[in-house]
């Protein structure tokens, strides 16, 4: 269990030209339990600062993954949305239900197969998908205001090794 009680400084910093065989097996680990506690907990606040609509329950961080997911799309089937959010076809269909009650996407049936189901967003959906987005940056901008300007870049710089990682999983 990590020691969410002591300062962030208790994390140990590794040099680039540090291989992993030389950090030591318990700091390494203990560095990545720390990671993890520091990653949940940004995400907890993320969710619940960054954007007015996720956090009183207004739109779900699933839902609003999907509705970024289809404003980026023009169509996505039932089939396709369930492996991009990991879910089974059925969970996805509740998902893609409850942000047609919203209004936010549209169902309609493929014309070559009435069996398959294609999902399109809404003007509206749209409209919250960069509603939410823009109120992300300006919150991200007040955390970033908050580093140094090496420490935005190596921020970035962190996340996007991180982003081209687990995009290539």
């Amino acid at each position: 269990m990590v020691d969410t009680s002591k300062p962030h400084s208790t994390f140990t910093a590794v040099k680039s030209e540090t291989t992993l065989a030389e950090v030591p097996t318990n700091q390494f680990r203990a560095d990545a339990e720390r990671l993890s506690h520091i990653i949940m907990e940004m995400q907890r606040c993320f969710l619940l600062h960054l954007s007015k609509e996720l956090a009183p329950g207004n739109v779900s961080f699933p839902q609003f993954f999907l509705l970024a997911i289809l404003d980026h799309k023009e169509v996505l089937t039932m089939s396709a949305i369930a492996q991009k959010m990991g879910h089974t076809t059925a969970a996805a269909s509740g998902l893609v239900a409850r942000l047609e009650n919203l209004g936010y996407v549209m169902r309609s049936s493929a014309r070559e197969d009435r069996r398959k189901v294609m999902v399109c967003i809404t003007p509206k959906g749209s409209a919250l998908v960069r509603r939410i987005r823009e109120e992300m940056v300006g919150n991200l901008m007040k955390i970033l205001r908050h580093l140094t300007p090496d420490e935005q870049k190596a921020w970035l710089h962190i996340y996007s090794k991180i982003y081209d990682y687990c995009q290539s999983k």
